[in-house]
């Protein structure tokens, strides 16, 4: 679940006073404390793959209030996000798999807002079983999401789009909703708008529970 280069949460110079938690604050098998890694209660918005930081960074700025996780597996984007992060005292991060994370990590009904950006799309359809987004996974989402929590999908690739929002419309306990998206440009957003490249957008909304 780490990256191929270790834990960042075992080097102890570099990252003592840094935002990564680490890992002795939480089990691989119990629910993250959310109120003790942040010292404070306030809504939790979840940046999955939040690569070098800079969306995650730029909205915890935009939104002082509420709290920010940035999960993400590769040790190089976990650096640069965390010398990002280092004067946010609202910002988290945890270098894991995000599948892994929403699914065992994240108590039930603790995340007012998921962001899931331009996840890397597999376009060889023998890749396709390594997409993120799947019926579990976005069950799993469902579950982690307050009543009325919203999770945005943002990707340049139509085929995973469309896929998406047809597992998306298999849950019935999701609203797909069209709505203007106000965020920061996250570094692959702005690579992708000066390609002038279609952004497909989704928000889906948390309506009613997952029998």
């Amino acid at each position: 679940m780490h990256g191929d280069e270790g834990s960042l949460a075992r080097s102890p110079e570099s990252f003592r006073d840094s935002r990564l938690i680490p890992d002795s604050s939480y089990s691989l098998t119990n629910r993250l404390d959310l109120e003790k890694i942040f010292g404070r209660r306030a809504p939790l918005h979840v940046d999955l793959g939040c690569g070098d930081g800079s969306f995650l960074c730029a909205l915890a700025q935009r939104l002082p209030d509420k709290n920010f996780l940035g999960i993400e597996r590769l040790s190089a984007r976990i650096r640069s996000s965390a010398r990002k992060a280092a004067s946010l005292g609202n910002v988290r991060l945890l270098q894991m798999e995000s599948s892994y994370a929403v699914r065992y990590l994240l108590p039930a009904e603790s995340v007012e807002t998921f962001y899931l950006l331009f996840p890397d799309p597999w376009p060889k359809r023998r890749h396709h079983r390594r997409r993120i987004v799947t019926p579990d996974f976005l069950t799993s989402v469902h579950v982690a999401l307050e009543q009325n929590g919203i999770t945005y999908i943002a990707t340049d690739h139509l085929d995973y789009f469309r896929k998406i929002k047809e597992i998306a419309e298999s849950i019935p306990g999701f609203a797909i909703e069209d709505r203007d998206v106000d965020l920061p440009r996250s570094r692959f957003r702005l690579i992708f708008e000066q390609r002038s490249a279609q952004i497909y957008w989704l928000a889906l909304r948390k309506v009613s529970p997952v029998r």
